[in-house]
């Protein structure tokens, strides 16, 4: 049995619910945080410690890796997951949504390895997963701040990756395609609620749209979350983990495409993908 102990932030649902259950599978001691602790119930009653944090509350994120190390005296193994996608136009979004958006899949992210990072240099070995997206190598419309955060944690990644191999510690990056989850609803919602009165009205309905679909149950062109899960155990479980693991629908060759098109082909495509015309 492992002795390891993981902490997965955003783990109320989609990928982070898939990845703790995962985890707890292949031996692991799994922490499995989020806000609303309520809605972890299914993972305590599978024996996966639940716990609060809000990784935009320094003392939330204090407390959690607090009483992580009380109860087991180390961690192994943070799986940075908890975000979410903010849409509209840049000329609609306000700047406390769009701080909100970056304290959140940004710096929230930044403050949990922060303070899990002196433990792991301590121990002189430790994996720090952080959960990007196809979307940090390129850009849909409507998604400016969501994916600005996106290529954010793919630099600080790589910083990261960098700075940390002297100590042992491994930095890899889960770049998922387009995934099942409720994320799609609620991206979908934000993008109306800011950009669905006004001159971007008509691209907003269509992008709630192409967002919305990736929510439904059964919905095609998807991948489920257990794919993503998957990779984020075979990164904790590798002795030489892999810099970077594209997975799901869509993400590997939406990347390539974006590598070899011309810059306005390319955006032809995503716009055609998306339904907006024009």
């Amino acid at each position: 049995m492992r002795t390891e102990v993981v902490l997965v932030t955003g783990a109320s649902s989609g990928i982070g619910e898939s990845a703790a259950r995962h985890l707890q599978e292949a031996g692991f001691t799994v922490y499995a945080a989020a806000r609303r602790v309520e809605r972890m119930a299914g993972l305590r009653d599978a024996g996966v410690h639940t716990i609060a944090l809000d990784v935009t509350d320094d003392r939330s994120a204090q407390a959690a890796i607090a009483q992580i190390l009380a109860e087991q005296g180390r961690i192994d193994v943070l799986v940075n997951n908890a975000g979410y996608g903010s849409y509209g136009a840049l000329e609609d979004v306000p700047l406390t949504e769009a701080q909100a958006q970056l304290d959140v899949n940004v710096l929230g992210l930044a403050r949990m390895a922060q303070l899990v990072l002196p433990h792991l240099r301590a121990q002189r070995s430790g994996t720090i997963i952080n959960i990007a997206s196809m979307g940090g190598n390129f850009t849909t419309p409507l998604g400016g701040w969501y994916h600005a955060s996106k290529y954010a944690v793919e630099a600080l990644s790589d910083a990261m990756r960098m700075e940390l191999t002297p100590f042992g510690i491994h930095v890899v990056v889960i770049e998922p395609g387009s995934i099942r989850t409720e994320w799609g609803g609620i991206a979908a919602a934000k993008v109306l609620e800011t950009s669905g009165g006004g001159p971007y009205r008509k691209q907003a309905e269509q992008v709630a749209t192409a967002l919305g679909r990736t929510s439904v149950p059964g919905a095609g062109m998807t991948s489920s979350p257990d794919v993503v899960a998957r990779a984020i155990t075979t990164a904790a479980t590798a002795r030489r983990p892999r810099a970077r693991y594209r997975i799901g629908f869509g993400a590997k060759p939406l990347v390539l495409a974006h590598r070899i098109l011309p810059a306005r082909v390319f955006d032809r495509l995503i716009r055609r993908g998306m339904g907006i015309g024009g």
